[in-house]
């Protein structure tokens, strides 16, 4: 014989109910089967809804009541034949009277009890058994239907009450041995006292009738129909990659549904555990797909966790002081104190020093909590041997299961690694014994990442999923998106990293999209999107709050630099393009640097210096080893490198510095380049990742412009500038060919001093034969002392500063 219990989303309405009932049908063919059904989905909510607006005397509890006739009149009209339709109606019309005039008892006297709860609510599980029976019976001829009331018997614990098991199972079994039909249809929920007064079994009853039925029947299975195809690895609406579980214990499958996997009511499982009656978990909608099959070793021993659930609204006490140390009794008081004032504890933890105590609990009971606890030890705070009771509220718990954790060395350290890789701050842990349960108090803003986190850690081929966001998707920007889009499978397949773009932001518009954008047509959805805004996108990256947030800037905008801080205090890493920010004041350089490792968000910025060249990734790796450099010698311009490599006695310095703003190479204002301050900031930038203190006017600017140029007002009047200093350019170019030299600006560091110039450069130095855009860096250090280690190579260009990004981004992934 099987007992087969459908929820109440799998019978809320006339097109589910006929799902069902093709189940019931099919299975009929091959088992006896007993059916255990809900109340249709919502109907116990809005019975109990109508009851308390009669009791608080507002009228809206008729409408209430019109809703509930409703939904079941209708689905009479769509399930049961006209044959049969008016005395099923006639039927279901005379409870519902029967409710009607319950509530407007209620409406009267003003007192919603426990006891007129359950007759209440008692409405939901005797409608809907009534009309799938019926509806049944249209196809199935041997069905029928019998009232669990008549079954299952209770105390007078009126919404929670405790079965009289050995009084239930004697009723039970009399009743299926001398019942011959090939299904009955049982209301699930219900149930009696010795008064014959109803009671119900609380949440979760329907699977506790189903299960107290399959015990007393010694049922082949008990399935649990659902609108899920089983027990998931995590929550699947929080965590997309979740997937259903096949097998799992019964003690497993209680550690789960205990930390909140709904699909499966706790105590359930304790009667069939008892018969060892294996417990299926099948989905209404999907009815092929093999669901969860619950029994008493369950299998895959190589595969330590078996399942991630979380409990939300959590408040953590803790019950801490001198006092405490050595002085037994303390425990007892405090749980004492709370079991007296029905507050149920979710998770206790206890350092060996006994100076605290930490009890999870649900936050709705805190403030309760906070006060039956401080009066029970009123004595001891008033002579400060302890503290008043300590609440944090907001927050969760995570949890991972498994009979097999206590065999696999290392559980616990994958666990909280996941967690602290990803930020996720742990408040207090709980392990038993068993190992079956490690549990970990977070808040309740880091649930999702939580989750994910450790899903990706222990279920999933470690792919790591960077969530980036970007701020200037002008050229730059728009290529490095499109070098993402490009290597997406690459980096998918062979370095395990999943790259996804879930904003992007111009100086007009931005948009988010948590599943990652489609690059494909970015640009015409950012073009609909909302109004930029720093603030509103740092507000929008915090409230996502992804794993592995990467927030990256690709402006030479001031005001996105200012916002570094904020990401980074939000434990989300920095890729910078700009400049800005680490050239600016020292003390503001140290603050983000100092901020990145506090909060373990990492600060990257290679594209400072020589765009997609290596110069400040290989400067760290000679420090971090332990080198000093001592001396620094740079050509770090693509776009004055390139003016003076074209310039010639044959071309004007106006047209070269034209053509190099026209393909790209300098500024839209060329005097940012031209001035040495570009190059400034960034020999300041190396200086300072050197180990070096050093501000922008320590540094040394040799500027090769004219008084005139350099105090022009506009760009043009520069321009013209240029025509009108002809003469002082064609000079630096002749000397420099007199003296068989190339015109190069050189940005040097020696001893502490740096300076920024343009110089002749002879054949015999590295920078004579530097071409086209190039850059060039040669660092002097203790190990490198008389050949430098040198680097060299493009320095400028959208290509080649937009992969210089991507190896930032990389880097980070790789981490």
């Amino acid at each position: 014989m099987k007992v087969l219990k459908f929820g109440g989303t799998s019978v809320a309405n006339a097109e589910n109910i006929s799902k069902v009932i093709k189940i019931l049908e099919s299975e009929s063919k091959k088992n006896k089967i007993a059916v255990v059904v809900s109340a249709l989905g919502g109907t116990t909510d809005m019975l109990i809804e109508a009851g308390n607006l009669a009791t608080n005397k507002d009228e809206k509890y008729i409408e209430v009541f019109q809703n509930i006739v409703n939904r079941h009149i209708n689905t009479v009209e769509e399930l049961i034949d006209n044959k049969n339709k008016q005395a099923v109606l006639n039927e279901v019309n005379t409870k519902l009277e029967e409710l009607k005039q319950i509530l407007q008892g209620l409406y009267l006297i003003n007192e919603f009890s426990n006891k007129t709860i359950d007759k209440i609510v008692s409405f939901g599980e005797l409608l809907s058994s009534y009309i799938i029976s019926e509806a049944l019976q249209q196809t199935v001829k041997n069905a029928s239907l019998k009232d669990s009331r008549e079954l299952i018997l209770t105390d007078s614990t009126f919404t929670n009450a405790t079965v009289k098991i050995k009084e239930t199972t004697t009723n039970i079994s009399s009743f299926f041995k001398k019942n011959k039909d090939k299904i009955v249809v049982l209301p699930g929920f219900v149930s009696r006292n010795k008064n014959n007064e109803t009671t119900t079994l609380g949440r979760g009853g329907s699977d506790y009738t189903a299960a107290l039925i399959a015990s007393a029947v010694k049922a082949d299975v008990l399935e649990i129909w659902t609108d899920v195809s089983g027990m998931y690895t995590a929550n699947p609406k929080l965590v997309k990659q979740a997937f259903p579980i096949e097998e799992i214990s019964y003690q497993e499958a209680m550690e789960l549904s205990h930390f909140g996997a709904k699909v499966l009511y706790p105590p359930t499982v304790h009667p069939a555990l008892q018969k060892k009656i294996p417990i299926l978990i099948k989905n209404t909608f999907s009815p092929d797909e093999k669901g969860t099959l619950i029994t008493k070793k369950g299998k895959d021993k190589k595969q330590p966790v078996k399942g991630i659930s979380h409990i939300e609204n959590i408040a953590l006490l803790t019950l801490e002081g001198n006092g405490m140390v050595g002085v037994p009794g303390f425990s007892k008081r405090l749980f004492s104190a709370l079991s007296r004032n029905n507050i149920n504890v979710v998770l206790i933890t206890q350092a060996s020093s006994e100076h605290s105590i930490c009890v999870g609990i649900f936050s709705s009971e805190s403030k309760k909590a906070k006060h039956v606890v401080d009066e029970e030890f009123v004595y001891e705070i008033s002579k400060k041997k302890i503290k008043p009771l300590l609440i944090e509220d907001s927050l969760a718990i995570v949890a991972v299961v498994g009979d097999n954790m206590k065999n696999h060395q290392g559980i616990s350290g994958r666990m909280f690694r996941a967690l602290g890789n990803n930020n996720v701050n742990v408040r207090a842990i709980a392990q038993g014994a068993s190992e079956r349960n490690i549990s970990a108090v977070i808040s309740h803003k880091d649930i999702k990442k939580a989750l994910t986190a450790l899903h990706n850690r222990f279920f999933e081929k470690q792919i790591k999923t960077l969530n980036l966001f970007i701020v200037g998707v002008g050229n730059v920007g728009g290529i490095l998106l499109n070098q993402i889009k490009k290597q997406q499978d690459y980096l998918n397949e062979n370095l395990l990293l999943n790259v996804r773009v879930v904003g992007i932001s111009n100086s007009k518009k931005m948009i988010f999209e948590e599943e990652g954008i489609n690059l494909n047509t970015w640009n015409e959805q950012l073009q609909k999107g909302k109004k930029q805004s720093h603030k509103l996108f740092f507000d929008t990256i915090k409230e996502l709050n992804l794993s592995n947030s990467i927030f990256i800037d690709v402006t030479a905008n001031e005001d996105v630099a200012k916002t570094y801080k904020n990401y980074l205090r939000e434990s989300i890493s920095v890729i910078a393009c700009n400049k800005i920010a680490c050239s600016s004041k020292y003390s503001d350089y140290k603050e983000l640097k100092d901020l990145s490792r506090k909060y373990n968000a990492s600060f990257l910025f290679e594209t400072n210096v020589g765009a997609g060249l290596p110069v400040i990734n290989t400067l760290n790796n000679l420090i971090n080893s332990g080198d000093k450099v001592t001396s620094i010698q740079a050509v770090l311009s693509g776009s004055l490198n390139f003016i003076f490599n074209n310039f010639n006695d044959t071309s004007s310095f106006h047209d070269i510095v034209k053509q190099a703003q026209a393909e790209g190479y300098t500024e839209p204002d060329p005097r940012i380049d031209l001035s040495g301050v570009d190059v400034a900031r960034k020999i300041l930038i190396l200086a300072r990742e050197a180990g070096y203190k050093l501000d922008l006017k320590d540094i040394k600017n040799q500027s090769f412009l004219p008084k005139e140029s350099l105090e022009a007002k506009t760009v043009d009047d520069f321009y013209n500038t240029l025509k009108t200093e002809e003469s002082h350019f064609s000079e630096l170019y002749k000397s420099a060919q007199n003296n068989d030299s190339q015109l190069k600006y050189v940005a040097e560091f020696n001893n502490g001093k740096a300076s920024v110039g343009l110089k002749e450069i002879d054949k015999e130095h590295p920078f004579y034969n530097l071409k086209g855009k190039d850059n060039i860096v040669l660092f002097f250090t203790e190990r490198y002392t008389e050949q430098p280690l040198i680097i060299k190579g493009a320095g400028a260009g959208a290509e080649v500063t937009a992969s210089g990004l991507f190896g930032d981004i990389i880097t980070l992934g790789r981490n």
